[in-house]
C-alpha cells in the first residue's frame, strides 16, 4: 500500500528511500536469534495489516540499509506498511514537521535535548509507566534510561517520551596488546590502578598518554569526553545530572575537581609531545602514537569509533584492542558509563506506532542489527554472542556491567556552552591557565546566557 505522506515528508522520501518492505536478512527460526519472543510478539500485534507507519531519522547510507533490514522484521510481524526516511538535515526538518502538524508517526532522535524541546511543545506523545517500568527492569542502569529519556511536557509534569536504542560507548581505553606484553603490563582493574600504571610508565621512561584536543573549528571536544567521564568518578550521578543543567555550577569546586583529574593526565611526562602539544594534535592523530615504531604512547582514550583513524590494515584484538575506563574503587560509585545514543518518540500516535515501541522490547528488534555491524545495546534479554564482531561484544559487555549510564554532559548543554565555552576552556586549561580560572570564564559565560 503507497503512504500517503505529507509534503516535506513526501519530499524527504524522494531523496532518501522507499518502503521498507524486503526479504529477511536472517531467516525466522534459524540461528541463535531469540525467535520464541519474536513470535510471541506477532501472535499479540498480527492483526495490523494494511496500517500504515512513517518513520524519520537521522540514518543515512549504510545505517539505512541497517535499520531497514531491522524494520523489516516489525512489518512481517504486524502486516504494517513501514516507510523509513532519512535526512542529513534531521534535526532540523523534524522541528518544521512537527510545527506544521506533519511529523512522521516514530521520529529517531539522536540525542535528548531535542526529544525534551519537543516534548514541552506537546509535539511528542507521552510513552506509558509501563514502558517506563520496562526499561527500568530490561536495560543495564535502566533508571538512567528512564531518566535520560523523561521530560517535562506541555502540563510541566515529567513523563518518559522516547524509547533508548543503538547506543554508542565514550569511557575506552585503547592500547597495543603488543606492547603491553612486550612491557610486562596488565590491564587496570580501577581508576587507582590506572594511575599506578602511568606513573610506572613514567618511571620506565615510556610516555603513558597520547591525547589530541585538535578538532578544527571544533577544537577542545575530546576534553569534554575527559571532564564528563572524570565527574561520574569522583562525582554522583546526581551531582552530573546538576551540573548539565547548571543547577551544579561550573565552577563549584566538585567540577573543578573533575577538570584537575583530567589534569593529572596531561602533566609534564604523562602525554605525547607535552602537555603543550594537546591542543595543537589532532584528535584523529593522537591515537597514531600507539602504533608507532617505537610507540610514542600507551594508551588513548576515546570513544568506540576511533578505530576509523587507526593505521589502514590494523587488526583489532591483535594489534589494538581497549579496556574499560575504570572507576574509582574507593569513591563506591558503580561503574558508571559516558555515551551517546539515539531514542525513538511517537511524533504522530497510532496504533502502529505503539505497537513499534513494543517491538523495540523484543530482542530480535535488536539482535538483527547486532549481528551485522555498528551497533550496541544495553538490553539484557539478548544474546551478547550475536555481535557481528568481538569488538562490539566486549563493548556490549561493558555497556551491560554499567551501574549508571549517563550522555555525553556537553551534548545537552545550552550550545553556546557544550559547543562554545566549555570546548574553548579545556583548550586554556589545557595550554596552562588553572582549572579555576578556566571555570569561572565558563560559568561566567552560562551567566550570560540568561
Amino acid at each position: 500500500m503507497t503512504l500517503k505522506l505529507t509534503a516535506s515528508v513526501a519530499a524527504l522520501a524522494l531523496m532518501a528511500g522507499g518502503a521498507v518492505a524486503q526479504d529477511l536478512k536472517f531467516p525466522v527460526g534459524e540461528g541463535a536469534f531469540n525467535w520464541a519472543s519474536y513470535e510471541e510478539f506477532k501472535a499479540a500485534h498480527g492483526d495490523l495489516a494494511g496500517q500504515e507507519l512513517t518513520i524519520a531519522g537521522p540514518w543515512l547510507g549504510p545505517d539505512q540499509e541497517l535499520v531497514e533490514a531491522m524494520l523489516a522484521y516489525f512489518e512481517a510481524a504486524t502486516g504494517v506498511d513501514v516507510k523509513y526516511v532519512g535526512s542529513d538535515s534531521f534535526e532540523t526538518q523534524v522541528r518544521i514537521d512537527a510545527e506544521a502538524g506533519s511529523a512522521a508517526n516514530i521520529s529517531v532522535f539522536p540525542q535528548p535535548g531535542l526529544t525534551a524541546d519537543l516534548a514541552r511543545l506537546g509535539q511528542v506523545a507521552p510513552l506509558t509507566d509501563a514502558d517506563a517500568a520496562w526499561l527500568q527492569e530490561n536495560y543495564a542502569a535502566g533508571q538512567s534510561w528512564v531518566d535520560l529519556a523523561s521530560f517535562p511536557g506541555p502540563d510541566g509534569n515529567d513523563a518518559l517520551y522516547g524509547f533508548f536504542y543503538k547506543v554508542d560507548l565514550k569511557s575506552l581505553v585503547w592500547f597495543s596488546p603488543e606492547n603491553f606484553e612486550d612491557a610486562g603490563y596488565e590491564v587496570p582493574e580501577t581508576m587507582e590502578d590506572l594511575k599506578t600504571l602511568t606513573e610506572q610508565m613514567v618511571a620506565d621512561g615510556v610516555t603513558p598518554w597520547c591525547v589530541g584536543l585538535g578538532s578544527g573549528g571544533a577544537t577542545g571536544w575530546p576534553a569534554t569526553d575527559w571532564v564528563e567521564d572524570m565527574m561520574l568518578r569522583v562525582n554522583t550521578p546526581a551531582d552530573y545530572d546538576a551540573w548539565v543543567s547548571n543547577e551544579l555550577k561550573f565552577n563549584d569546586p566538585k567540577v573543578v575537581a573533575a577538570i584537575e583529574e583530567f589534569g593529572w593526565f596531561i602533566e609534564e611526562g604523562r602525554v605525547a609531545g607535552g602537555r603543550g602539544a594537546v591542543a595543537t594534535t589532532d584528535f584523529r592523530d593522537s591515537p597514531k602514537g600507539l602504533f608507532s615504531s617505537p610507540p610514542q604512547c600507551m594508551m588513548h582514550r576515546q570513544a568506540s569509533f576511533i578505530p576509523s583513524f587507526f593505521p589502514d590494515g590494523t587488526q583489532m584484538g591483535v594489534d589494538a584492542d581497549f579496556f574499560y575506563f575504570p572507576a574509582y574503587a574507593e569513591k563506591d560509585l558503580g561503574k558508571p558509563v559516558l555515551g551517546a545514543g539515539t531514542l525513538f518518540g511517537i511524533t504522530k500516535d497510532s496504533l502502529a506506532a505503539r505497537a513499534f515501541i513494543d517491538w523495540l522490547k523484543v530482542p530480535a528488534a535488536h539482535e538483527v542489527w547486532m549481528a551485522q555491524s555498528g551497533f550496541l545495546t544495553p538490553f539484557k534479554g539478548v544474546n551478547i554472542d550475536l555481535y557481528g564482531d568481538d569488538t562490539l561484544k566486549k563493548m556490549g559487555e561493558i555497556l551491560l556491567s554499567a551501574d549508571t549510564f549517563r550522555f555525553d554532559g556537553s551534548d545537552l548543554m545550552p550550545g553556546g556552552i557544550g559547543a562554545g565555552a566549555f570546548w574553548t576552556g579545556m583548550v586554556d586549561y589545557a595550554g596552562g591557565k588553572p582549572a579555576q580560572e578556566v571555570a569561572d570564564a565558563i560559568q561566567s559565560s552560562w551567566d550570560g546566557l540568561k
